[in-house]
């Protein structure tokens, strides 16, 4: 199991991207995001979790009254590797996306669309 506890800033968020091995989930700590999941967009606040299966194309982006602090659960563990490599990297979401996906090839991750507006 991969536990990271993460403060995104206001109107971030990834990619929509895939977790070919992992299943994710979500747990709101403070703040508010939109989450995205196959197609289907709901909003998320303190308290609430989301579950995403491996193998589900997903998103979510902090609402602009940010910021949002959660965790990111990843099970089997081993994918926090690919959140060394982008800190020890300092890697910036559009700049560096050519380093981020071949981090993500690695750690069976792949992006499949931009980010939410």
């Amino acid at each position: 199991m991969c536990i990271v506890d993460s403060t995104s800033p206001p109107n971030s968020g990834p990619p929509r991207h895939i977790h070919h091995q992992e299943d994710e989930t979500f747990v709101i700590l403070t703040g508010r995001c939109r989450m995205w999941m196959d197609g289907v967009e709901h909003a998320a606040e303190a308290g609430e979790s989301i579950f995403i299966p491996r193998g589900t194309e997903h998103t979510f982006k902090v609402t602009e009254d940010g910021p949002c602090r959660h965790l990111v659960i990843l099970t089997p563990g081993g994918f926090e590797g690919f959140f060394g490599d982008m800190a020890a990297g300092q890697f910036k979401i559009p700049e560096d996306m050519a380093a981020i996906n071949e981090a993500a090839k690695r750690f069976n991750m792949s992006f499949t669309g931009p980010p939410l507006e």
